[in-house]
């Protein structure tokens, strides 16, 4: 009995049903989860960069702040009744007597100072030109006054705001020497940062403004300039973290920190190197410098700062001429926030498992009063498929529809029974009438095949026949008067005939030569008749006399012969008949490459016997002509007859060899014609037929 369980029933009907009552359990459950997680972690996200960014803006604001307060303290000095009667004691005194009220105006400069908070202070002429700075010092010579800051003196807003200058180490140490401990800051190596051949950064960032000092009639007589130096300025990086990270502001133990940089040098930061260093000198990582001071945009995502993970955001600072020098930076530890965001997630995960084992249980129970009866019913069909024909599943508890689909699988189980033998029985007796006719018709059909391959191969000998006998008679007489002339020349001639005793033996042998293809002619059709003698012949001597036979071919066309001899076996055939089929190719393929080309003659060792080519860089062969190529009566030439390369493969197999055609395969278009030959002298095959086998295909 052939009987197979659908492949649905085969695998745990269990598995199936439990698989359907989880699997919005499985499958919704977790895509919720995971949505959900996904949303999370990207508002989470949100919100840190949202805190980042309200947190540049208070340090930004606080900047912006310091640079007014610098602006306006400086105004304040240089609107000073004080510091103007000095300048005036100062103009008024003779030459002689300057050093005093010089010595005045440094004092009042050097108590404005420490009052503001500022790092210099220094007053200058009209022209630009320094008069006094906050230390009496009169041995060294003031530079002129910074170009950035001379368009002040025309005019002074309404809050005047310091800007940001760099000042190199020269400029820096004329103006304020007591300034340049704080400006040089080794450079740390840092992880990620862009690679710089730089060891010290001796640049200052300096917040200047200059404030014009005025007459009663309202004419700029001095400039005031006022500065801060940024570099190293603890107290200014730690007032910005205070007021963007008061204590208590940062949740989950996470720090705040602030950091000024030069250029990608941090030149004042409360972000810690070690214990009690601060990472002075160490540099922003490449991608950030790239985008915040290569591209002028603010960073606003995590970023790794010297030794942790921070929520970052970076803005470019400018100076006075607008170019990006420096970057201001505020952030805070990652890290804490990253544990809590993965708590809250470990958490909902708790609470969508304990939802799912919840859901799961009383999915259980449900799918179970389905799943019984159906593995029941799996049962019993695995039973009859094993063999056991009289299997059954009988009456179920339930009486639904399950217990309905039970009682029907058992009738339809006793049906099959039934059907099954009786099919048996008859599918017996056919098999054994299918087998009886099946022979005979096999029979009948090797027996018609047989038939049909006698006859097209005596249809095709008759007419071959017919027309080789035709040729042999037509060209058999002129053969035998061109014969008789040529004996009748040589008896007239007699001694005279010695100069030209080579020429008429060259006649003999072609004269011969065409008498032996009219036999070959007659072989297809009367292969018993005919057959040649075998010799040894050397394949590379061969080849130098068909090549003096086509002499004449080749001195018409611009065709270059390459020869590659290298055989030393000897080859086993009718010399006539293998110069006929070597000349046929030769001819072949001078015609094919009619605008010249090269002609290619090799020969080379086979196991068994020689190998020889011929080839030529013509066109080629298409699928279509190599299909039919050796068909007798194909060509592809106007004048051709087509039985050239047919009588060639017939006088090659008949010895044992084979003739195969080829396109060349070295990359260069032209066609390759291949004759393998046996060393071992053999008798021509007088049975051998082309027309009752398939023939060679090309190689």
């Amino acid at each position: 009995m052939s009987w197979r369980t659908p492949r649905w029933l085969t695998g745990s009907v269990r598995n199936k049903l439990l698989a359907i009552a989880l699997l919005p359990l499985l499958v919704v459950f977790p895509l919720m989860l995971l949505a959900l997680a996904l949303w999370g972690n990207a508002a989470y996200d949100r919100l840190l960069i949202t805190k980042v960014r309200s947190d540049l803006a208070v340090a930004r604001g606080y900047f912006d702040q310091v640079l007014t307060e610098v602006g306006s303290g400086t105004q304040g000095v240089a609107d000073s009744r004080a510091l103007f009667d000095a300048w005036q004691a100062l103009h008024n005194a003779p030459e002689a007597a300057k050093a005093e009220p010089t010595s005045v105006l440094a004092q009042q400069l050097s108590a404005a100072r420490e009052r503001l908070g500022l790092d210099l202070l220094v007053l200058y002429n009209a022209q630009g030109h320094a008069i006094a700075r906050d230390q009496i010092d009169t041995a060294t010579e003031l530079p002129p006054m910074p170009t950035a800051l001379a368009p002040a003196a025309q005019g002074t807003p309404a809050r005047p705001k310091a800007r940001l200058l760099l000042l190199g180490p020269e400029a820096l140490a004329a103006l304020a020497p007591q300034l340049r401990p704080r400006v040089m800051v080794p450079l740390v190596p840092t992880r990620n940062a862009a690679p710089t051949d730089r060891n010290t950064e001796d640049r200052a960032m300096v917040a200047l403004t200059s404030v014009p000092v005025r007459d009663e009639a309202g004419r700029t007589v001095a400039v005031v300039v006022g500065g801060l130096l940024l570099n190293q300025n603890l107290d200014f990086i730690d007032h910005i973290n205070r007021i963007v990270y008061p204590d208590g502001s940062l949740p989950f133990g996470s720090q705040g920190t602030a950091t000024l940089f030069l250029d990608d040098v941090r030149i004042t930061t409360n972000v810690r190197l070690f214990q009690d260093q601060r990472a002075i000198g160490t540099r922003v990582s490449q991608t950030v410098r790239d985008r915040v001071l290569g591209q002028g945009q603010t960073w606003l995502a995590r970023a790794f700062v010297v030794n942790d993970w921070y929520v970052s955001a970076y803005e470019p600072l400018l100076d006075a001429a607008g170019q990006r020098i420096g970057m201001l930076y505020v952030g805070f530890l990652e890290q804490p926030f990253r544990l809590v965001r993965y708590a809250l997630l470990a958490v909902t995960g708790l609470i969508f498992l304990l939802a799912m084992a919840v859901s799961a249980w009383f999915s259980l129970r449900w799918a179970r009063s389905i799943f019984r009866p159906v593995e029941q019913m799996n049962r019993t069909m695995q039973r009859v498929e094993e063999g056991e024909v009289h299997a059954r599943v009988g009456s179920l508890p339930a009486h639904d529809e399950l217990g309905a689909l039970a009682g029907h699988l058992d009738q339809l189980l006793d049906v099959i029974d039934d059907k099954t033998r009786a099919l048996q029985h008859w599918g017996d007796a056919l098999d054994l009438k299918v087998a009886e006719r099946t022979q005979a018709l096999e029979a009948s059909n090797a027996s018609l095949q047989l038939a049909q391959q006698q006859l097209v191969k005596s249809e095709k000998l008759a007419a071959i026949g017919q027309l080789t006998a035709s040729i042999a008679h037509e060209v058999n007489n002129p053969i035998a008067v061109m014969q008789g002339n040529l004996d009748l020349m040589r008896e007239t001639l007699g001694a005279q005939g010695a100069a030209v005793r080579d020429e008429l033996r060259l006649m003999d042998e072609q004269i011969e030569r065409m008498r032996l293809i009219v036999t070959q002619l007659l072989q297809y059709a009367r292969p018993t008749e005919y057959a040649g003698y075998t010799e040894t012949l050397n394949a590379n001597q061969l080849v130098d006399d068909c090549l003096v036979l086509v002499q004449h071919l080749l001195a018409k066309t611009g065709i270059e012969v390459k020869r590659d001899l290298r055989a030393q076996r000897m080859a086993g055939f009718n010399r006539q008949e293998l110069q006929q089929i070597v000349i046929n190719l030769m001819i072949n393929a001078i015609q094919a490459m009619p605008q010249g080309g090269v002609l290619r003659l090799s020969t080379r060792d086979l196991p068994d016997g020689v190998a020889l080519s011929v080839e030529d860089s013509g066109p080629g062969l298409s699928p279509e002509v190599m299909e039919r190529l050796f068909r007798p009566f194909f060509t592809t030439k106007n004048d051709g007859n087509g039985l050239g390369l047919w009588i060639s493969v017939g006088l090659v197999e008949r010895y044992g060899g084979s003739l195969l055609a080829s396109n060349r395969s070295d990359g260069v278009m032209g066609a390759v014609f291949t004759l393998s030959l046996l060393s071992e002298p053999q008798a021509p095959a007088a049975a051998s037929t082309r027309d009752g086998r398939p023939g060679p295909q090309p190689g």
